[in-house]
């Protein structure tokens, strides 16, 4: 289970190697086609403030499209504080406050960003262009008393769809129009529809300008789904290097190279970017959550290619960490993982009295302490437990139910999936497998439709397990192939599916499972008892 994950600010240091004096300029500067900070990619943003901010404001709008928030507020800040007359300054600390693909503003960042937008209108920016892109933004900051989160994220994709209009040439309107889309999307919507339209005018973009951040991150984000995450690969191959100095750009490329079940590419991904994020902690930045995101998706990688070694590092390391030394803001953040890693790790390797042991923290939020009976209903529906499965479904419902009552009731949407998963093993368990199969298949088939996270475990592999305990392998490896389409190469999805086509007489197919398996776990140290058994089979063919 992976509970949707709401992150913060994120923290990267950045000094602003440009003096910043102030001055007045009339006119939008010529584009300079060159590198401002290479170490952040390439970014060129003219206004119409002093000629001597330019240079810092390419770097801040850098800093701002690999998602580092608090970095690029500070540089907007100092941008700011040097030309008193730059609105597009004020602009950007209102954009930093809005994190389009991470979390909703707080009730102070929404009176924080009106407030910036109101001294920039005040200004009266020098150009019609900047005023646009003043304008669109406050269509976000506006009535946010009145009008829902939703809405108004649509309202400002509606109007940076008339800057992008209005500015045909401004490469950078486009990329912002393309993250609006992205932004205001329905996670339910099966189409993808502004997936798609993000990225095709991303895509179109990255040929043009190759080492621009924002593209290459966008096309990751467009394509960070299992149906379209191929068309993302090129992009996630290029971004690391395009900006080595966010741990964030350092470890994006790992969404795409775990969908696609590219293990080694997402372990080396991760790996550097902690080594990034450990280089932002001695420089005394809030960067925890840059750690959890990336041992998250470590843990997970290590476990599809057998090394429960590290994968039980990223257990161990995650305990460890003392919640005195979290930041307020990554509070819920660190909660969901540090209920997760252990839940994720038991099941995976199928330690199902293990897993029926995990207690939650009394003191988390009620939608990270959900995880832990999750985890418990998974196990006791293996182990046919119906007094477990079932009181494990009566906690998970008390903590969706506290969720919704709680300081973000938004987020006990994101439960509702898991909340199937849970009721489907309390079914199965209870001894009522065709309704366990139905409701499984359900939530299957939504996330075939509109996807699933990064690290969480596909509803159609534990479909195709519930199968093959039932004695019905044919339908089993039929489900189990469907699972590796969507999500390619998982350790317990190529067992399966090895079992199952040896079940049904496919000795052909089956030894294919256990090679792939097998290719996938070569050099790993593991007592797993399903590459033991791999290895006898294929030796023996």
């Amino acid at each position: 289970m992976k509970i949707k994950l709401i992150a913060a600010n994120v923290a990267l240091a950045s000094a602003l190697a440009t003096a910043l004096a102030p001055s007045g300029f009339a006119q939008e500067p010529e584009p300079q086609h060159h590198h401002d900070g290479a170490d952040l990619g390439t970014v060129n943003f003219p206004v119409s403030c002093a000629p001597a901010v330019q240079p810092a404001f390419n770097r801040a709008m850098a800093l701002l499209y690999s998602f580092e928030y608090e970095s690029s507020l500070q540089a907007f800040e100092k941008i700011s504080a040097s030309d008193s007359k730059c609105a597009m300054a004020l602009w950007g600390q209102a954009m930093s406050l809005y994190h389009q693909l991470w979390d909703r503003p707080s009730k102070e960042n929404l009176r924080s960003g009106a407030e910036y937008l109101r001294k920039a209108k005040a200004l009266k920016a020098r150009t019609a262009r900047e005023q646009e892109y003043i304008g669109a933004l406050t269509t976000f900051y506006s009535d946010t008393d009145k009008l829902d989160h939703g809405k108004r994220a649509s309202a400002y994709c509606d109007a940076m769809r008339k800057v992008y209009e209005h500015n045909p040439q401004d490469l950078e309107a486009a990329v912002l129009y393309a993250l609006s889309l992205l932004g205001s999307t329905s996670e339910s919507d099966p189409e993808h529809t502004n997936d798609k339209a993000a990225v095709a005018i991303l895509t179109k973009l990255f040929d043009e300008q190759p080492t621009h951040p924002g593209i290459a991150h966008y096309i990751i984000h467009s394509c960070d789904n299992p149906a379209m995450a191929s068309l993302g690969l090129t992009a996630a191959r290029k971004y690391a290097s395009i900006a080595p100095a966010s741990a964030h750009a350092v470890h994006m490329p790992s969404h795409i190279f775990a969908r696609l079940g590219l293990w080694q590419d997402d372990i080396q991904s991760n790996v550097a970017a902690i080594l990034i994020a450990d280089k932002m902690i001695g420089m005394k930045l809030h960067v925890l959550h840059h750690r959890l995101h990336s041992m998250d998706f470590l843990e997970y990688a290590y476990l599809q290619v057998g090394d429960d070694a590290n994968a039980k590092a990223q257990v161990t390391a995650i305990e460890r960490i003392l919640r005195g030394d979290v930041d307020a803001n990554f509070e819920d953040y660190f909660e969901a993982h540090r209920a997760s890693f252990p839940a994720v790790y038991l099941i995976e390797r199928r330690q199902w009295k293990e897993a029926l042991k995990l207690q939650p923290e009394k003191d988390a939020v009620p939608s990270a302490q959900s995880i832990a009976f999750w985890a418990r209903a998974v196990a006791a529906g293996h182990l046919h437990d119906a007094a477990a499965a079932n009181d494990a479904l009566k906690h998970f419902d008390e903590l969706v139910e506290a969720t919704r009552k709680g300081a973000k009731p938004y987020t006990a949407e994101y439960l509702k999936n898991n909340r199937e998963e849970v009721q489907a093993w309390a079914d199965y368990a209870s001894g009522k497998p065709e309704e366990a199969v139905k409701r499984m298949r359900s939530v299957a088939d939504t996330q075939d439709q509109v996807g699933k996270g990064e690290t969480e475990l596909p509803a159609r592999e534990m479909l195709a397990d519930m199968l093959l305990e039932a004695g019905k392998a044919q339908e089993a490896l039929e489900q189990y192939e469907i699972a590796l389409k969507t999500d390619p190469n998982r350790f317990n999805g190529l067992y399966g599916a090895a079992q199952a086509a040896g079940q049904v007489q496919q000795k052909d197919k089956a030894a294919a499972y256990y090679a792939q398996l097998l290719k996938n776990c070569r050099g790993s140290q593991s007592d797993r008892p399903e590459l033991q058994q791999a290895k006898m089979l294929v030796a023996a063919k």
